[in-house]
This record gives C-alpha cells, sequence and structure tokens, in this order.
C-alpha cells in the first residue's frame, strides 16, 4: 500500500501495529498490519519504500495515531548455511512511536 493508502487506514483505526525492519546497508522498511495480514508501505511508483533511520520512520508517522511500533533486526546467523529453515529467528523490540527529540 502507499502512504495515502496507509493514513486512510491508520486515520479510520484498522492498522493494528508496525514492524520497522532493519536490513543490511542501513535500510528500514515499514510493514504494515492490520486485519490479518500485512504489506510494505510502498512509494508512488509502487516499490518498497526505503527509510533511512528510526527517526525517518517516526517522523512519517507523526501526525497519525499512535498504534504497537516494533523494532525488527533479522538475527545474522539465519542466513549461515545449514540452518534449519525453521530454525529461523528474529530479534523484535518495542519502540517509541513518537520522537524524543523533537
Amino acid at each position: 500500500m502507499n502512504y495515502q493508502e496507509f493514513t486512510d487506514h491508520a486515520q479510520a483505526g484498522r492498522v493494528n501495529e508496525l514492524n520497522l525492519i532493519s536490513i543490511e546497508g542501513g535500510i528500514y522498511l515499514l510493514e504494515v498490519l492490520m486485519d490479518g495480514s500485512s504489506g510494505m508501505l510502498k512509494d508512488n511508483a509502487g516499490k518498497t519504500l526505503h527509510l533511512r533511520s528510526v527517526e525517518h520512520a517516526r517522523d512519517l508517522l507523526k501526525n497519525l495515531p499512535v498504534v504497537p511500533f516494533y523494532l525488527v533486526h533479522c538475527v545474522v546467523h539465519d542466513e549461515l548455511c545449514g540452518m534449519p529453515v525453521n530454525d529461523r529467528s528474529e530479534m523484535r523490540m518495542p519502540i517509541s512511536f513518537h520522537s524524543s527529540w523533537s
């Protein structure tokens, strides 16, 4: 979903939670969970929106209703050869929806 669709859903109270996924290279992706499904926030061209930081995400969310917000880091050993597929893990921790800088 694009940003306008996301804000419409958020204002209507349909967004259950947000996961800010940190991936290698300093890129963050915003996963939106609602109605038992999830999707990534996309730009106007339909490509997954790449955020630069946690603060960049917070700036994007600052005018929206507060929902549970998590920072997700994939654990590096997930990519090791020989690891069972079902043994994947991640570090997921709640973070503040609003910046402490403002």
